[in-house]
């Protein structure tokens, strides 16, 4: 392994609060649109309104082709950023893909539903690579120490910004002559260009003040994708070397596939169980308000308990949520529901990104986290597409949801085998060889 040429300061808060900003960005395009109104839009007029079934099988699809491409991309992707030390260019690009797909939203029109999953899948590529590299500048700006912190800072910034945008978006649709609009639908399709906006503009100070530490002497791009499929193959050695890795990423596999099928598909879920969707998405506004809070006291908690434990507890919740989810029957059930989840989705999601971080290799951490990510997608294949499936082969929509449930048992039956300090001493035992 080749030294690193240079490296940046890690307990620079001007970068911590930069880096967190991004999410306060790109949280935006989560909210408003793929678990808010890129459901209800399909749902009611992009797709068939008549046939909900259908179009519960069509959404679970679009999800999983986005999560199939960028799990395809995620770690070669990831060994190149580390070769050309170029993090930050690969997230320019993807953002930017994910910023004109957002904003193009606005011109798909009534009924045209295969251009409406094609702007969304390749939106939600730019989103979840943009991740990757988002993800793997985290090493580079906190040590050890406060890690777990700056990651749980950027996902609380995450719910207060994508927050505050769907409070405007939900207003619009809920309110459109207060805001000039002429309907709830135009309402939506303008909700699609103040994301891109919001998303481009938020991302800017990661770009001026996040420094990027070069873990390789800088190469060109041509030789950086020659040693990146070189690297992809010794990561997947070396992460047959340093198990503890594996199995997190089998147990993490699981339950974030659990998670993610519970963010993306509750409006849906909501809207074939015949609730109002203004219900709906006031409940998923409640969500982010709370979820900023609690993102910060599940911190508190993993501080006195664990990090490891309290995301069993977390992945407990979420089998509660899943569970209780199949019995609902009223609005006010949804909205427990939602609270519930904001009470989970931020620590399980930050504590996860930090537990990894100190599994993995501090030098090779775009690589660790394109594997990181590419799991998490292959799971997000997984967890729409059978809820999908399984509720157009029952025609049960709440035995599609309780199909989730099994994501989290064997999600929390693998992270119990995961031994965190020999993990943390394999890593050190990596770099020192």
């Amino acid at each position: 392994m080749n030294a690193a040429t240079d490296s940046v300061p890690r307990d620079d808060k001007r970068a911590w609060r930069s880096w967190a900003l991004y999410d306060w960005a790109n949280s935006a395009f989560a909210t408003t649109v793929m678990a808010g109104f890129f459901p209800l839009f399909f749902k009611e007029y992009w797709a068939n309104p008549n046939n909900p079934n259908e179009s519960t099988f069509y959404l679970g699809m679009a999800n999983s082709i986005g999560s199939i491409i960028v799990a395809a991309l995620a770690p070669f992707l990831g060994a190149v950023a580390d070769r050309g030390t170029a993090k930050k260019k690969f997230l320019a690009l993807f953002a930017f893909l994910g910023i004109i797909m957002t904003g193009g939203l606005w011109m798909v029109q009534q009924g045209q539903w295969r251009m409406a999953v094609l702007f969304y899948v390749l939106a939600a590529v730019g989103f979840s690579s943009g991740n990757i590299f988002y993800d793997s500048l985290l090493p580079g700006i906190a040590r050890k120490e406060k890690v777990d912190y700056v990651s749980t800072l950027g996902f609380a910034w995450g719910y207060i910004g994508g927050g505050l945008l769907f409070a405007l978006n939900v207003g619009m649709f809920l309110q459109p002559a207060l805001f000039g609009i002429p309907d709830g639908p135009t309402a939506i399709r303008i909700s699609f260009i103040t994301v891109a906006l919001w998303w481009a503009l938020f991302s800017i100070p990661i770009f001026l003040f996040v420094h990027e530490s070069s873990t390789y002497a800088p190469v060109g791009l041509g030789e950086a994708i020659v040693s990146g499929w070189q690297q992809l193959w010794a990561t997947l050695r070396d992460i047959r070397h340093l198990n503890v890795v594996g199995l997190f990423l089998l147990a993490y596999w699981f339950y974030i596939d659990g998670v993610d099928t519970i963010v993306r598909m509750a409006v849906d879920y909501g809207m074939s169980l015949g609730f109002d969707s203004s219900a709906l998405i006031t409940a998923l506004l409640l969500v982010q308000f709370i979820a900023f809070p609690a993102a910060l006291l599940y911190y508190r908690f993993a501080a006195r308990i664990g990090v490891k434990t309290a995301i069993m507890y977390a992945i407990g919740g979420y089998g509660v949520i899943t569970l209780l989810g199949y019995f609902m029957q009223e609005t006010w059930h949804f909205y427990t529901l939602a609270v519930m989840v904001a009470l989970f989705q931020g620590g399980i999601q930050a504590l996860s990104r930090s537990l990894y971080t100190r599994l993995i290799p501090a030098g090779k951490s775009a690589e660790f986290f394109g594997f990181y990510n590419m799991l998490g997608k292959f799971a997000a294949v997984v967890g729409p597409s059978l809820m999908g499936t399984v509720t157009l082969m029952t025609g049960n929509v709440r035995t599609g949801i309780l199909s989730v449930l099994v994501l989290f048992i064997l999600g929390a039956f693998f992270l119990a085998r995961v031994d965190v300090a020999r993990g943390e001493h394999l890593a050190r035992e990596y770099l020192a060889h």
